[in-house]
């Protein structure tokens, strides 16, 4: 991986979820009063001066990351510090160890390692996005945007559809929900089958009372992911202002039956005592 995720509110718990770009992973972060998750991508070794030095510094960036996937921080740290030392101009060591830095809670370190990697390399895709997820995370919008407009411009980013979906997510702590949907749907395009994408354009569509639309996208969104709590409450709210009294009663009976502990469960407990 090679970021974190973010996310905000509506019931409650509206998540909002960001991709990265060294891991190969997704990342969490947390906003504007939500939860979500970020997404990193594992970075590809970067290609240096002298072959005997580079390929060793490679070894250990590819042994870092595979330690940082592992939870193994420690060994993580020592592989990638070793490769830099191997090879400073590596920008795959630089977003690994920035995705690192992050999750030790230093900020200061990471920006630099984010900012050197992108620097090193503008063409590294997975690093502009990791580094524009890390930046909305910092609450630093716009600045955010750049980096994840830097990282579509590469025709040969193999996952363009993290980077529409993280400024997608990045336009909502603003909040600006048209730019948003914009870059929802672009991700979408790019990758139909993208449930955070499908779960926000979901709720964007119920917040604008489009209640068939939204039916629609969290149906798709069913069929690409297992539902969550926040995914059957939404259903629940949209099915209720449909009118489709099975579908409430399913999504109802889903949310209580597979998450009895969840807030979301909580909300349902409280509204049917109201009316009883």
């Amino acid at each position: 991986m090679s970021g974190l995720p973010v996310r905000c509110t509506q019931t409650g718990a509206a998540r909002y979820v960001f991709r990265g770009a060294s891991l190969a992973v997704l990342v969490l972060l947390s906003a504007c009063g939500t939860t979500s998750s970020p997404g990193s991508n594992i970075p590809t070794p970067s290609q240096g001066s002298g072959a005997r030095s580079e390929s060793l510094a490679d070894t250990y960036v590819k042994l870092g990351i595979g330690y940082l996937q592992q939870g193994k921080r420690d060994l993580a740290l020592s592989n990638l510090q070793r490769a830099l030392e191997l090879d400073d101009s590596s920008s795959s060591a630089h977003n690994a160890i920035a995705i690192l830095y992050e999750q030790l809670g230093e900020i200061k370190l990471a920006r630099r390692h984010y900012e050197r990697a992108v620097r090193l390399n503008p063409q590294d895709s997975p690093a502009q996005n990791n580094y524009g997820a890390f930046l909305c995370r910092q609450n630093e919008m716009q600045k955010a945007e750049q980096h994840f407009l830097e990282a579509l411009k590469n025709p040969l980013y193999e996952t363009p559809e993290f980077a529409y979906e993280n400024a997608g997510l990045c336009a909502l702590q603003v909040p600006d929900r048209a730019k948003a949907e914009r870059y929802f749907r672009e991700a979408l395009r790019a990758n139909p089958t993208l449930p955070e994408s499908l779960y926000q354009m979901a709720l964007l569509s119920y917040e604008a009372q489009n209640y068939l639309s939204a039916r629609a996208y969290l149906q798709r969104h069913a069929e690409a992911a297992q539902h969550t709590p926040r995914s059957l409450w939404l259903g629940i709210r949209i099915e209720r202002e449909l009118g489709d009294k099975n579908a409430l009663a399913s999504y109802s009976l889903l949310l209580k039956g597979k998450f009895p502990g969840s807030e979301e469960a909580g909300l349902l407990l409280q509204e049917t005592g109201k009316t009883r």
